[in-house]
């Protein structure tokens, strides 16, 4: 017997964005081409679609937010003409949210997102699953989760470490988010705190999950491991490691001299490829080590010329030698960004962070093969020596001569590329990814969550 369609509400920050937004776009598009109601609710909606929903934070605050940031609009227009300071319209604007405005000054985690309540009636009728991606990102009131929980089947996808924390999402070298958070080593890792109230927010957290019943997916078993020594353990109905996947329709190798054609790109120059938003400023990114090795490759081709591909920042071209950084805006067409990738003769993770890249699947799936950073769960996508490099985060020497062996070694080279596209099909393909969600969903559906 066929089971029956289901009624999926996933939960994003944004509709279209980086790579825990591409990874809920993709879920939700292809849960629509299979039969299924599938909806996306966002803080922010960036697309048409009429099943991206915007979670109605701004109509629900009431009309003290409404009075008050009416105020700071009208005096906003008022204030230049007088040549005065916006001074008035900012504190018109703190007072429509007394409340948010005093816990970001206090350090806590801004959860004043009314709409959340209203999460489960966006839709029209009541789904069967919620699944929720990052809910950081400033649109989604954390303290909803036991009440969301208890209504219905909720299943989180951790795409960082943020609900482990304190306040960061990704916390490098720190493990006091084993423990309990406070004396925070750094409060500007996004989202950045203006004072230490990291233990407050971790007990509050803590409570918040001791009252719910999640359903716990990670990429990583690097993630998933870190999961099981926190806080959030005790709220863990039930985990599942599943990588993401990638479009292998859009994501395939290609004629790279045609693609190159298409993009303007010389036939023979040496080409590398890097992806991130806003890449050179990225906190959890590298590009300091990443752009320290272009110069090294550079000098050791000579007279050929070298080109870093940075996809993800609108900036101006650098030069390094006989080396040139080309920054290319974020696209939002994925038929752009694989024609980038089937294009590179190498694709490059100089990260400091990072969870299960999704970078890293489309360049590989796109034939190209990887030298990255060893870090988060990395290593569970790039094998060392057959489909990519893996070296320690920060070795620009190390990121240098792994480039260095793959572009003198023709055979090396092609055999990588080749083993990099057999690995995406087989491991991350998105079917594969859609597939493992729906059969979870389905016996989630089928259980009494409270037993669970």
């Amino acid at each position: 017997m066929a089971e029956r369609p289901l009624r999926i509400l996933q939960v994003s920050t944004v509709d279209i964005k980086g790579g825990a937004e591409r990874v809920a776009w993709n879920l939700f598009t292809a849960y629509r081409a299979r039969g299924h109601s599938s909806w996306l609710a966002v803080g922010e909606k960036r697309t048409d679609d009429p099943d991206v929903l915007i979670i109605p934070n701004q109509e629900s605050r009431g009309r003290w937010h409404d009075f008050f940031q009416g105020v700071s609009s009208r005096l906003k227009q008022i204030e230049p003409k007088l040549g005065v300071k916006p001074k008035l319209s900012c504190l018109a604007g703190n007072l429509s949210e007394p409340g948010r405005w005093i816990d970001y000054h206090l350090g806590v985690e801004n959860f004043h997102f009314p709409g959340t309540k209203r999460l489960l009636t966006v839709t029209g009728i009541q789904p069967d699953i919620v699944h929720a991606h990052n809910l950081h990102g400033g649109y989604f009131d954390l303290r909803m989760l036991p009440k969301l929980s208890q209504q219905v089947p909720t299943v989180m996808t951790l795409h960082d470490a943020w609900l482990l924390s304190g306040h960061c999402a990704h916390s490098f070298a720190c493990e006091k988010w084993k423990t309990g958070c406070g004396e925070c080593p750094d409060l500007s890792i996004y989202p950045e705190m203006l004072r230490d109230s990291t233990r407050y927010n971790w007990q509050r957290k803590r409570e918040i999950y001791s009252r719910s019943r999640l359903c716990v997916a990670t990429p990583s078993q690097w993630l998933m491991r870190k999961v099981e020594e926190s806080m959030l353990a005790p709220a863990v109905a039930e985990s599942r490691v599943l990588p993401n996947g990638v479009d292998l329709d859009t994501f395939h190798p290609a004629d790279r001299q045609a693609v190159r054609a298409q993009l303007n790109i010389r036939q023979d120059a040496k080409v590398l490829l890097a992806m991130g938003v806003s890449i050179s400023q990225n906190r959890w990114k590298d590009y300091h080590t990443m752009r320290e090795a272009v110069s090294r490759v550079a000098k050791c081709l000579e007279r050929q010329d070298l080109l870093l591909i940075a996809l993800g920042e609108d900036a101006c071209a650098e030069r390094i030698g006989q080396a040139e950084i080309r920054f290319v805006p974020f696209q939002r067409d994925v038929k752009t960004v694989a024609r980038y990738c089937q294009a590179a003769d190498l694709y490059v993770h100089a990260a400091l962070a990072d969870t299960f890249p999704t970078s890293i699947l489309e360049a590989m799936a796109c034939g190209t093969p990887v030298v990255a950073t060893a870090v988060g769960g990395i290593p569970e996508q790039v094998e060392e020596g057959r489909n990519g490099f893996l070296v320690p985060a920060g070795d620009a020497a190390g990121l240098a001569t792994r480039i260095m062996q793959v572009f003198s070694d023709c055979n090396l080279k092609h055999r990588m590329g080749i083993l990099a596209a057999q690995s995406a099909s087989q491991r991350f393909g998105l079917d594969r990814q859609v597939d493992a969600y729906i059969d979870w969903y389905h016996e989630l559906v089928g259980k009494n969550l409270g037993d669970l």
